[in-house]
């Protein structure tokens, strides 16, 4: 006889379930999307909170955000309410100064300035 015969051979069977997808599917109407789009597009809304909160994945939203702006259900948001903000120059210097010049206000500022501070300054410049 063989020698192959003669060795012991072991076998693993395996056995599956099937997984359950983390998010049950559903069929949004197009009322719901509607409003979902209308709600992320907001000024300041935040997408991926609003998408969570109602159980979506944040790229179905901006999916469905994206396809009404293509097809000019919903306008973007308008110039008119957001100031502009132009930046007129950027220098490189080697210089312990740098200077941020924000539409006609000109932030200068040393290296030695603590981080928190400027983004203070820099908020009440965006206001101003």
């Amino acid at each position: 006889m063989s020698e192959s015969v003669n060795y012991l051979r072991t076998f693993e069977i395996l056995t599956a379930e099937p997984v359950r997808s983390r998010r049950k599917l559903r069929h949004r109407s197009d009322e719901d999307k509607a409003r979902l789009v209308a709600e992320a597009s907001a000024p300041g809304s935040n997408v991926s909170a609003i998408a969570r909160s109602h159980g979506l994945d944040p790229s179905q939203v901006y999916a469905w955000r994206r396809k009404a702006l293509a097809s000019g259900a919903v306008s973007p948001l308008s110039g008119g309410q957001v100031k502009p903000v132009r930046f007129t120059g950027f220098e490189a210097v080697s210089s312990e100064v740098v200077e941020i010049v924000v539409g006609d206000v000109v932030v200068r500022v040393s290296g030695d300035v603590d981080a928190d501070r400027l983004v203070k300054i820099m908020r009440v410049v965006r206001k101003a």
